[in-house]
């Protein structure tokens, strides 16, 4: 009896575990015919090297991380993803590219979530100036991703050509399909014939290797990440118009989050306020909060957030942008100048931190980010002729960390 019963359960292991496989082996051909790869791909030796790496468990942990720490926008890039031609498994050419990090640079001046060179993100229409870089942007990169994948694919006819043109430039593609005289992938990845450069040939495969796995739910199940499954669905990102010039600080205050939370959402952003030369900007929240942002939040007075400066005899934008540590055009921009001509007595915005009230420790005031000697003057109620006299200085430049007499 005992045997028969041992036997059954064998029996039923080994059929589920043939199940299990075929079941695997059906998802890896139809993700690999996604990338139009012929399914024989998946027997080559260093793609299964590969994915074994990625399975172990230091580099499980690895991958996990990199999943979990993108929770809050992966369901929107893929969403995203969903409304394009592009195969939805193009979201694991982002995590070979970035390890799924909106802040990733490399030493070629990639950056952002698809490592979008400046001069290629520009061409996608992504803005790169004093204020943004949108190559850091959730939305706007990956439109721009799919802008640039779709042309690849017109262009080479194959999805794992455009990918492969991603990474190393449709010249290189161009020269290395010429020369192997076929587009077969298992050709053109060839170690030995070394058609196209090292990184291109792990590249591919490296991207086939990620989304297998990231795809395997059994593998997922068994993993300590299982709730990755549901949390994918769970979690997402609103987008909201705010008015120019607003600071991010606002914006996270309105809504009870941390600031650096919501900075790893907007990273485009590179300082902690929006552009000043558009009417509204989009930034990003989670949807978890829109209804705190709808009720709560209300647009900044600039001038009641930033430094006022009154503008007086001799003063130029270089001499007050100089004076305040930051770019002229920073100013221009803040306060919509169409020249560089300033008239006196002019109230200018100064993109800084409003002097708040200031507190001096016995004869000290400690400089902090945001002021100025003017800022300081008023705040202790002196001139700033009488606050560089007790100081011995000469200029008003100050530094952060600096301490100030203030009184005698």
């Amino acid at each position: 009896m005992i045997k028969i019963l041992l036997s059954l359960l064998l029996c039923s292991f080994s059929l589920f575990g043939a199940l299990t496989f075929e079941n695997n082996h059906k998802k890896e051909v139809e993700l690999v015919q996604a990338f139009d790869i012929n399914p024989q791909f998946l027997r080559d030796k260093n793609l299964q090297a590969i994915i074994n790496y990625k399975r172990s468990d230091l580099q499980n942990k690895h991958f996990f991380k990199a999943m979990d720490d993108a929770y809050l926008f992966i369901p929107l890039v893929k969403s995203i993803l969903s409304q394009s031609e592009l195969p939805a498994e193009f979201l694991f050419l982002a995590m070979a590219e970035s390890n799924f990090s909106t802040k990733a640079f490399s030493r070629k001046k990639a950056s952002g979530l698809w490592q979008f060179m400046p001069r290629t993100g520009r061409r996608y229409g992504l803005k790169i100036d004093d204020y943004v870089d949108e190559r850091r942007d959730l939305v706007k990169s990956t439109d721009a991703a799919i802008k640039y994948l779709t042309y690849l694919h017109k262009r080479f006819g194959k999805w794992y050509l455009a990918a492969l043109a991603y990474n190393c430039g449709e010249g290189r593609l161009s020269k290395a399909i010429k020369k192997a005289k076929t587009t077969e992938l298992s050709v053109l990845v060839d170690d030995k014939k070394r058609y196209l450069p090292r990184e291109s040939r792990r590249y591919i495969r490296k991207i086939v290797a990620l989304a297998i796995i990231g795809t395997d739910e059994s593998f997922l199940i068994k993993s300590e990440y299982a709730y990755l499954l549901n949390r994918a669905n769970a979690y997402s990102i609103a987008t909201v118009k705010v008015a120019k010039g607003e600071k991010l600080s606002h914006i996270a205050s309105s809504i009870k989050m941390p600031l650096k939370e919501l900075k790893k959402l907007n990273r485009h952003l590179k300082h902690d306020f929006v552009p000043p030369y558009a009417k509204d900007y989009d930034v990003y929240i989670p949807y978890v909060k829109l209804s705190e942002f709808k009720q709560n939040y209300v647009p900044s007075k600039l001038d009641e957030v930033f430094h006022v400066h009154i503008v007086k005899n001799g003063e130029s934008l270089s001499r007050i942008g100089k004076r305040y540590g930051v770019s002229y055009r920073l100013i221009k921009d803040f306060n919509n100048l169409k020249s560089d001509r300033l008239r006196l007595k002019q109230r200018l915005i100064i993109p800084v931190k409003k002097a708040s009230s200031r507190k001096a420790k016995g004869n000290k005031y400690l400089v902090k980010k945001g002021d100025t000697l003017d800022s300081i003057a008023k705040s202790f109620k002196m001139s700033v002729s009488e606050l560089k006299k007790r100081n011995n200085k000469r200029s008003s430049l100050i530094r952060i960390g600096e301490k100030l007499s203030i009184y005698d």
